[in-house]
């Protein structure tokens, strides 16, 4: 997810590339101004844009893209809101109770907060919520992170009823959760979308209509969506009156849209109707000398991921190996992209943790050099024997893809490098948009993909967790039981420091056996406009959020 899922991320707010901050123009009259304070500017409108990917749902149940995630994250609210420097912030919740045990977290809501339609947000919404999203029949492809919360395996397994889950209302505003061992990350996950409370009577009134448009939803946070009706790439989000905490939601308005071409979004920019617009390699090395750019590390990974149940031979760790090794990452990121994204490391990005007890980063810490590095000689030797072992003496593969030009360039380069150095092998370029893409992945519809993943919270888990073998983003079926039992130890160690060893060894399987291979670690670089101030951007959360932004004068 992320993506974050996933992205297509999300982002996506997790876009890959740059983005470019034009100053928003003229001032108005608005009806804003009692929320305006010294230094901001009369008109609180923001012009944003998202790079090629479209919003896929409102529905927080079935969000699995960065898009969708990150406008949740900005329309509703959970128990927690994520700060700066993924620091937990108040939400729904004002106070919480941890037991000695730290298996039971209490938490006290807020009597004043409230949806877009009135009815106050309380216990029971975020109860009806949990329940909804791990239940079987709603399919949710993050019901995984409820694991560890009592019963949670046993209901997503089929074994016990989702109102078994250990959470409990107590009274209107009093929310009881049971563990079934401690969490490290529990409080990160409680301000992810998947956690935030579902209002009830919107959902069975909207039944299967739920969270496909702007009207069939009600919100409880910072802001309201109008205009998006499903398909479109165009939509507002419009400062909700009704929100707990209205005086510090600075912004009017931000209207949004889907830009897919960096030339149409950096032409809208210089035309001042964009106030953010996505650049390329080139425009960025235009702009590079500028003083506003800003280069912001994210936690988003582009991958090549095999898809082992489409096409058995790819089970074959060799031949895996053999297409990771045949890619030069540096020449990707350098003269390829040249948008400032970086070669990662393993499967975890750079920057996302580090080890409590050295204070080393955690890539570094783990990192298996053959993961990511180009080695054509033994390349093709592994490409010979895997063929072998196979039977195969060629192999025809297809490569999907989004339609958004960094991906383009991306696919277009490792295509051409998979083709040029591994004998018998050829390729055949599928583009889609990114909405078709994200579904044919969840179908198991493709051979090799160029997919992505953003981390959703500050933890390697978020990111190892998606590949175990019963995991629902792991789209290739890549297997590995040895790499199970690592993530599991990490999931129910309450040492620090074996749960830490466990998730090093997870990052060492799967950058020793391939399961995807890495090509890029996503960096922002940011052209910010001054006049923009209070934007908050998590590089392992979905992403922006708006609530305390503000154009100033």
């Amino acid at each position: 997810m992320k993506w974050k899922v996933m992205l297509t991320t999300a982002t996506a707010a997790a876009s890959t590339g740059l983005l470019l901050a034009a100053c928003s123009q003229g001032q108005s009259k608005s009806d804003n101004a009692g929320n305006l304070r010294a230094g901001m500017a009369q008109k609180q409108v923001l012009n944003w844009s998202e790079n090629g990917s479209e919003l896929t749902t409102l529905d927080t149940s079935l969000v699995t893209d960065s898009i969708s995630a990150n406008m949740i994250n900005n329309t509703m609210e959970g128990l927690y809101r994520i700060g700066n420097n993924n620091k937990i912030t108040p939400g729904i919740a004002t106070h919480t109770v941890i037991s000695k045990d730290k298996k039971t977290y209490t938490f006290t809501l807020r009597k004043d907060a409230k949806w877009s339609n009135g009815d106050p947000v309380t216990a029971q919404d975020f109860v009806y919520s949990w329940r909804r999203t791990i239940d079987p029949k709603t399919a949710s492809q993050y019901a995984y992170l409820y694991s560890g919360i009592k019963n949670a395996d046993q209901i997503t397994n089929g074994k016990a009823k989702a109102n078994s889950l250990g959470i409990k209302a107590d009274g209107k505003y009093k929310l009881t959760v049971t563990l079934d061992k401690p969490m490290a990350y529990f409080k990160l996950l409680m301000g992810f979308a998947i956690f935030f409370p579902q209002n009830q009577h919107a959902v069975q009134k909207y039944g299967k209509d739920y969270g496909t448009t702007a009207t069939k939803m009600v919100y409880d946070g910072p802001f309201t969506m109008k205009g998006w009706k499903g398909t479109n790439t165009t939509w507002s989000l419009n400062r909700n009156p009704k929100y707990w905490d209205k005086k510090h939601v600075y912004l009017e308005k931000i209207n949004d849209q889907v830009v897919k071409s960096t030339t149409t979004g950096f032409n809208l920019f210089q035309s001042n109707k964009l106030d953010m617009a996505t650049l390329s390699g080139e425009q960025v090395k235009n702009e590079k000398n500028n003083p506003k750019l800003v280069l912001r590390k994210t936690s988003r990974l582009n991958y090549l991921e095999f898809n082992q149940k489409k096409v058995p031979a790819l089970a074959n760790a060799k031949l895996r190996q053999a297409m990771s090794l045949t890619i030069d990452r540096h020449q990707l990121v350098t003269d390829v992209l040249a948008d400032g994204s970086a070669v990662p490391k393993g499967f975890v990005t750079t920057g996302l943790a580090t080890d409590p007890t050295t204070g080393e980063d955690f890539a570094t810490e783990n990192a298996v050099s053959a993961a990511t590095t180009q080695d054509t000689a033994k390349a093709k030797k592994l490409w010979a024997e895997g063929l072998k072992e196979t039977g195969k003496k060629s192999l025809t593969l297809t490569l999907t893809h989004d339609n958004i030009d960094q991906t383009k360039e991306t696919a277009e380069y490792v295509q051409g490098q998979l083709e040029n150095e591994l004998p018998g092998l050829k390729i055949t370029d599928i583009t889609l948009p990114f909405k078709n893409r994200l579904a044919r992945e969840i179908s198991g519809d493709f051979q090799l993909a160029i997919s992505g993943w953003q981390a959703d919270f500050a933890d390697p888990i978020s990111d190892l967790g998606i590949l175990t073998s019963t995991n629902d983003y792991n789209f290739g079926k890549w297997k590995n039981a040895d790499y199970d039992a690592a993530v599991k130890q990490a999931e129910q160690a309450t040492d620090p420091t074996v749960r830490w060893t466990a998730l090093g060894k997870a990052e060492k399987i799967i950058g020793t056996d391939e399961g995807v291979a890495p090509l890029t670690q996503t960096t922002l670089a940011q052209m910010v406009n001054p006049k923009l101030k209070g934007l908050i951007y998590n590089t392992s959360g979905t992403n922006y959020n708006f609530k305390d932004a503000y154009m100033a004068k």
